[in-house]
């Protein structure tokens, strides 16, 4: 729960904890928001730390780890709160006759479909440290240990017996270790590293699978930083001075933002998915989804239309699911509306009798020809037909394309845009469907900085 910081880290906090939120339920359940849905029967995909015996062999990850740049100031207090899901399993029993109790893949009650499902509850380990402390003597390590428990929930209607839920944690434990080195210079900033590890000692069985390993797992762990005195430096867009210590920052498995209130650098969130700089909650979103790949009208709109069977069995899987079915069947019209959308920025119209600034039409143009118009990258004439060596930029490039580092691509076409910014067009050498999406005219979009010409690599 929050809470357990001083008044002015807390109100810090406050806002990044919506986000935070966001992060730690990120595909939790997804509609139909049903357990026996095949979309929810692989689960948790986002910042899953497994036991080192299991990432060892299944491509999975034991550790996260944050390193960015901060300004503290003398006597500087660092907030850290590590949050993180742990499964709950849950097995479904029907009552006998006899007073005993049977495993079964459901029970039908008047009001929900119960089903056995893995219930993810909200851990949090918090720690408050001096800055001063972190660079010396190996900085600081805090190790955590959650014990196992077994826990058993009647299942009655009207007044009768009907069942039970046999609940099952298993121990969790792991560490964290904080260090800050200076940089040189005469800015007095450190270099701040947070290390988040798994340190189960469970032991798979041969052939044991992702879904055994989970209960033993931090599922969906995301770290929140924050300073009383002092700032965080943004990862995506640091001052020119400190441009070369934050390329050099290693982050393995999580992506730092700033998440201060107000554009504020005195909250940091360290989050497996990617994110922008102080991210936001839409103010017209209803409520938690769960699902933030889609856009909430649409959720809405299509939970409100599932038959009652499946309300029933979405009640049945998760709480929080139920809450979701009740959500969009009370949603009053005036709440849709708003979900249809929203305009987040208004610029004024020019003056009476001011010059309007021309508008220009590229496809009007006949000097522009995306086929034969060239432009020149590390004095190479680039246009299309031309083969380039792929440099997505971290700044503003889709997350997706990322990936693409490395490969080679063929220039489909050079395209300028209204504001005097130069693309290029580009299928990817060796994709299988680069045949159809030519065919489609849905290409990948580079800027000149981020290809090279292959003749010139």
């Amino acid at each position: 729960m929050p809470g357990g910081f001083p008044a002015a880290l807390e109100a810090g906090l406050a806002q990044a904890r919506q986000i935070a939120d966001a992060v730690l339920f990120e595909g939790y359940v997804l509609y139909p928001y049903r357990a026996s849905a095949a979309k929810n029967r692989l689960r948790w995909q986002f910042g899953v730390l497994v036991p080192p015996s299991y990432g060892a062999d299944s491509g999975e990850h034991s550790h996260q780890r944050t390193e960015c740049l901060i300004e503290p100031r003398h006597g500087s207090l660092l907030a850290v709160e590590l949050r993180f899901l742990r499964a709950r399993r849950r097995t479904v029993q029907r009552a006998l006759d006899d007073g005993g109790y049977e495993t079964v893949p459901e029970l039908a009650l008047a009001d929900r479909v119960v089903l056995p499902w893995d219930e993810g509850l909200e851990e949090r380990i918090a720690l408050l440290v001096p800055v001063a402390g972190l660079t010396r003597d190996g900085g600081a390590v805090h190790r955590f240990r959650l014990p196992a428990r077994r826990e058993e929930e009647p299942l009655d209607e009207a007044g009768v017996r009907a069942g039970r839920l046999l609940c099952a944690r298993e121990e969790v434990s792991g560490v964290i270790r904080l260090s800050a080195r200076e940089l040189p210079g005469p800015y007095g900033a450190l270099r701040l590293t947070a290390v988040v590890e798994n340190t189960g000692a469970w032991d798979p069985w041969d052939g044991a699978s992702r879904e055994s390993a989970l209960p033993h797992s931090l599922v969906s762990a995301h770290l929140l930083l924050a300073l009383d005195r002092g700032t965080f430096l943004s990862s995506a867009d640091p001052p020119r001075w400190a441009a070369g210590a934050v390329a050099e920052c290693r982050n393995e498995h999580t992506w730092p933002v700033l998440a201060g209130a107000d554009g504020r650098g005195d909250v940091l969130l360290s989050s497996p998915i990617i994110l922008e700089d102080h991210p936001r909650i839409a103010p017209e979103s209803p409520g938690a989804l769960y699902d933030a790949t889609e856009i909430d009208e649409i959720l809405a709109l299509r939970t409100a239309a599932l038959t009652d069977r499946e309300k029933r069995e979405a009640r049945g899987t998760d709480a929080r699911a139920g809450a979701v079915i009740d959500l969009a069947d009370s949603l009053p019209p005036e709440v849709l509306e708003r979900l249809h959308g929203a305009v987040r920025e208004l610029r004024a119209a020019p003056a009476s009798g001011a010059p309007e600034q021309p508008w220009w039409d590229p496809g009007a143009d006949r000097e522009v020809d995306p086929g034969r118009d060239r432009v020149l990258i590390d004095g190479h004439p680039v246009g299309a037909g031309s083969r380039v060596l792929l440099k997505p930029g971290r700044r503003r490039t889709d997350a997706q394309d990322l990936f693409l580092h490395g490969c080679t691509g063929l220039v489909e076409a050079v395209l300028h845009d209204v504001d005097g910014s130069v693309h290029l067009a580009v299928t990817v050498e060796g994709d299988p469907g680069a045949d159809l999406w030519r065919l489609q005219g849905r290409f990948r979009y580079f800027q000149p900085d981020e290809v090279a010409p292959v003749e010139a690599s």
